[in-house]
């Protein structure tokens, strides 16, 4: 009597690893990593784009907005404790998780797998922009935070080169979809969207989110380049930022 035999189930390669728990200190690491992409980093690139937006009210309301920020109490150790090292963190250990992962868009052309590496390259584009942004603008050249009326001119200075108003568009774009889907993996990680279905609609949501930053952004550009602006003075004055008895800061 033959004998059935089932056939040989066949090899599946592995492709992106689903979302799950690190192993050891590994987990509080990337706990950690995707907090701060969140907050502070997040939060800090929304406060960036809503100040940069300012530009669109001319020289004086930026340089209004430059001096307000540089106003704040312990504004240097705030700089260095909620941007500067959080950013460090963040950028170096996704280079690490980059450099430990591996992707099959090639062999498994998958949503996950193109997610992976889109997620990784906008990471490195958005570390390249920033570092050298924070370089131009922070710390080479006229200092903006004594000199604040400066600000829009430098700003427009910069865009003026073709090559560097495509580097800030294509930064823009990286930097919006990164955060954007940042946030979806965020909500994914922590179990704030358990299931498929929960995580297709936030990703929605998500979309929806990175477009209006990305108007955003495009828009704080444009406002250094349009017609209007062309003859900004190179020290626009800015109002006096006073701190009032109740405690409110105003311009």
């Amino acid at each position: 009597m033959a004998t059935a035999h089932s056939p040989a189930t066949p090899k599946v390669h592995a492709g992106v690893q689903p979302i799950r728990a690190g192993k050891g200190t590994s987990f509080l690491w990337r706990k950690l990593h995707s907090l701060l992409g969140v907050i502070p980093i997040g939060a800090f690139f929304i406060e960036h784009l809503l100040s940069n937006f300012e530009a669109l009210k001319g020289p004086s309301a930026y340089g209004a907005q430059v001096k307000f920020l540089n106003a704040l109490p312990m504004v240097r150790v705030l700089e260095w404790t909620f941007i500067f090292l959080p950013i460090a963190y963040h950028a170096l250990y996704g280079l690490y998780i980059w450099f430990r992962g591996k992707s099959n868009v090639v062999y498994y052309p998958w949503a996950g797998n193109w997610m992976y590496v889109a997620q990784r390259w906008t990471g490195l584009i958005a570390t390249a922009y920033i570092i050298q942004h924070v370089l131009r603008q922070r710390f080479m050249g006229v200092s903006l935070p004594e000199n604040p009326g400066a600000a829009f001119h430098k700003v427009q200075m910069e865009l003026a080169n073709p090559i560097m108003l495509a580097v800030y568009v294509i930064a823009m774009i990286a930097i919006c979809w990164h955060f954007a889907y940042g946030i979806w993996l965020f909500a994914a990680k922590w179990g704030i969207t358990p299931g498929d279905v929960a995580r297709k609609r936030f990703g929605y949501i998500c979309a929806a989110f990175g477009v209006v930053l990305l108007f955003v952004g495009l828009a704080s550009i444009w406002a250094f380049i349009r017609p209007e602006a062309k003859n900004a003075p190179e020290i626009a004055p800015v109002a006096i930022v006073q701190v009032e008895t109740g405690g409110s800061m105003g311009l």
